[in-house]
């Protein structure tokens, strides 16, 4: 009798499998090729998906043999011009891509300059964000929360952090947002982003401030104008993202799930149960492109050549049965997820804070303004964003009783 040794096809990452039901799609994953599933990214570009959290762990935490500078994948040749991933590969002089000393210190200078965020002011300055966008719509009993609130969140409560000017501030976002799209118009966007992050650059050498530009600036690290720019852009797509993603998400778990829903009035309890469950099982992440391979290796019985690309499994590795066998078990007061991922390349300290202070202000003062807010379509009809990348809602429409300005004080 002949031994025929059997490979499996690699499982293509586009398509409406991944908005409909992803926690399956990544099971059957797991079930045919392991923690480390050979997939194929749009056009066909092969990679590696790495699901388990353990794999997951042993490559964010090991940037020696898997590394973020893209320039060494071994698939370029194949690479067109126009491929639609090219923004979160194509290399950049940013942190993004930086690695060794010279990551170290520009990630240590984000961090020292983030930790002088004040978090109470923070949260002030998200609250008059949040009451408002809710001004805006509140008088008209229904909204689409996803256009309307978690979208512009972020942004605007950055605004006093980076020490933007008011007169700016719409078109960033505008041009931030447009960035993030991956759109046709999105290059145009991004230089525009770049060009304002140069002028705030120019004007806090003139005229330092209580923000990041200007602690960056002088910061002993010594880092140049065009780090700083490249940096700070980094930091307004990353913080604006993901971070908006997590206040929509959640607020369709807590509209959606009873365990949540029964607590609206008084809702202030689960807020942060919610942001966290959404964290472990609906990941605002879900996979992230990349790392690369220094060397040839093994990972999780696979055969990784160098060069070979492999994309961040955030949200397979969260749901991995090997560290959850419930699904639900563990998930209240573990914060154990990999949506921030790990490793040097993690979201910098305190980044994850202050993105959660502001997702955690978002549904808080909302559910106290709108307490008997609830959904306009049935659950069922709610539509995911096509992307593999996110977990993300195309619109949130709800309805409530219509309210009242809160107005100043």
């Amino acid at each position: 009798m002949t031994d025929t040794h059997y490979t499996p096809e690699p499982i293509r990452m586009y398509g409406p499998q991944f908005q409909e039901d992803p926690e399956q799609l990544y099971r059957d994953m797991r079930k045919l090729h392991g923690p480390v599933v050979p997939v194929l990214m749009e056009g066909d570009i092969p990679a590696w998906l790495v699901v388990g959290y353990r794999e997951l762990r042993y490559v964010l935490s090991n940037p020696q043999l898997f590394g973020r500078d893209s320039r060494r994948w071994n698939a370029w040749d194949r690479i067109p011009p126009d491929w639609p991933l090219m923004a979160f590969v194509g290399y950049q002089p940013s942190i993004l891509f930086t690695e060794g000393a010279e990551h170290q210190r520009r990630a240590g200078a984000l961090s020292d300059a983030l930790a002088s965020v004040d978090q109470f002011e923070l949260r002030s300055q998200c609250e008059k964000v949040a009451d408002s966008l809710i001004d805006a719509f509140t008088g008209h009993g229904r909204a689409d929360l996803i256009a309307q609130y978690s979208q512009p969140m972020p942004l605007l409560s950055m605004v006093t952090m980076f020490g933007l000017p008011e007169a700016e501030t719409p078109r960033i976002v505008a041009d931030v947002t447009m960035v993030l799209n991956v759109g046709p118009e999105s290059a145009e966007a991004y230089g525009r982003v770049q060009n304002a992050m140069q002028r705030l650059i120019a004007a806090k050498r003139e005229r330092p401030g209580p923000d990041l530009p200007s602690r960056l600036l002088a910061h002993p690290a010594g880092l140049s104008d065009e780090e700083i720019v490249q940096d700070l852009v980094v930091l307004l797509s990353g913080g604006q993202e993901p971070t908006a993603n997590w206040i929509g998400n959640t607020l369709r778990l807590m509209l959606t799930d009873e365990r949540f829903a029964v607590t609206l009035s008084g809702g202030r309890r689960s807020a942060s149960q919610a942001l966290n469950e959404v964290m472990w099982e609906d990941s605002p992440a879900q996979n992230s492109l990349g790392r690369w391979a220094a060397h040839d290796t093994q990972l999780g019985g696979q055969r990784i050549r160098a060069g070979d690309a492999l994309i961040i499994g955030l949200a397979a590795a969260n749901a991995d049965p090997q560290v959850r066998p419930d699904s639900y078990g563990g998930s209240a007061g573990n914060h154990a997820h990999m949506s921030f991922g790990h490793g040097e390349h993690g979201c910098p300290h305190p980044a994850p804070e202050l993105a959660e202070v502001i997702a955690y202000t978002a549904v808080e003062v909302l559910l106290d303004r709108l307490p008997d807010m609830g959904l306009s379509v049935p659950a069922d009809q709610l539509v995911w964003r096509p992307s593999f990348r996110l977990r993300a809602l195309t619109t949130l429409p709800v309805e409530f009783t219509p309210g009242y300005l809160r107005g100043p004080g």
